[in-house]
């Protein structure tokens, strides 16, 4: 994918203009923000950014400020995102929902833009920014709730492979081709979504933190291949050395056996394909899923969702054709 860089330097502008240009930036790149900066020299500051699908990945290199959201700028858009903001250097103080967030290098915090919510930065900073479609996560406002004005360790437990992932996706997005840079983001939101659900307490409380851990690699794999037919819970074991017994038992609080859970994965890809004006013939969805047999597919995509493929298609065309 293509980078965009912008900077304030080098500048023949006054300070008061080059800070006037760095707000503008700022909510250029992102959502509008009001940018309020702390020195009367503005730093130099840099804004890298890449588009993954749907999701916008930017590294920010700036000094001290605060840039806040309240319900005016909330009203000029931007409310359908969430920005995941990987802390690299300097600290920071994100308020949101009432909660207040203490951020240094090694954490990342979660906002919702669609709500009110106040970041400090009172040092030096390097910061990279996640910004991610809300549709993608499946999941309302009230549920994400759980992940505002937090903080998160990137070290440990199910946030240390949130952030792993995402360290990952940033450092390697510019070799992705455009269908891969989606499903990618797709994952991101999925892992996301196990983290909220985590929060919640929708995960078992009694399974270990090495368990929960554990748990989302295995979901972090299996999203990552389902794209394979021969996925299967013998593999999913082999690639992470333990055994079908064990990984069966991760899967139990869930309350689904780990092939339904591939199943279902796979149905609801193949399902938002299917959606899309432009998607390929059922067939292809279905073998681009991992799905073997045609009629296998037809039959597990009705008892999922009430209809047949074909039907489904054809039901949203006929929708967004009325819209």
């Amino acid at each position: 994918m293509m980078s965009v860089a912008l900077s304030t330097s080098p500048s023949p502008l006054s300070a008061s203009a080059r800070a006037e240009y760095w707000h503008s930036l700022v909510s250029h790149t992102f959502i509008p923000l009001d940018v309020m900066l702390h020195a009367r020299e503005s730093s130099v500051g840099t804004i890298s950014s890449q588009q993954l699908g749907p999701l916008q990945i930017s590294e920010v290199e700036a000094g001290p400020q605060t840039v806040s959201r309240d319900r005016r700028l909330i009203s000029r858009g931007g409310e359908e995102y969430l920005t995941v903001t990987m802390q690299h250097r300097g600290t920071a103080r994100l308020t949101q929902d009432g909660r207040e967030a203490l951020v240094g290098p090694g954490t990342f915090t979660c906002s919702d833009a669609g709500r009110p919510y106040r970041r400090e930065q009172p040092d030096d900073f390097r910061f990279t920014a996640f910004r991610v479609p809300k549709e993608i996560l499946g999941m309302s406002d009230t549920d994400l709730r759980a992940i505002t004005g937090t903080v998160f360790s990137s070290h440990r437990g199910t946030s240390g492979l949130v952030a792993g992932y995402l360290e990952r996706l940033a450092e390697q997005a510019s070799v992705f081709d455009p269908y891969t840079g989606q499903q990618l983001a797709m994952i991101t939101g999925d892992l996301l979504t196990v983290l909220v659900r985590e929060r919640q307490g929708r995960l078992n409380p009694h399974t270990s933190e090495a368990a929960r851990g554990m748990l989302a690699r295995v979901k972090e794999y299996i999203l990552r291949e389902l794209v394979d037919p021969d996925l299967s819970p013998e593999t999913i074991a082999t690639a992470h050395h333990v055994s079908v017994r064990y990984l069966h038992k991760l899967f139990q609080p869930e309350q689904i056996t780990v092939g339904r859970w591939i199943q279902r994965e796979r149905l609801e890809r193949c399902r938002r394909d299917l959606s899309r004006r432009s998607a390929p013939a059922v067939s292809a969805v279905a073998q681009r899923w991992g799905f073997v047999s045609p009629s296998h597919f037809s039959r597990a995509f009705r008892a999922a969702y009430g209809m047949s493929p074909r039907e489904w298609r054809s039901s949203v065309g006929a929708m967004n054709a009325d819209g």
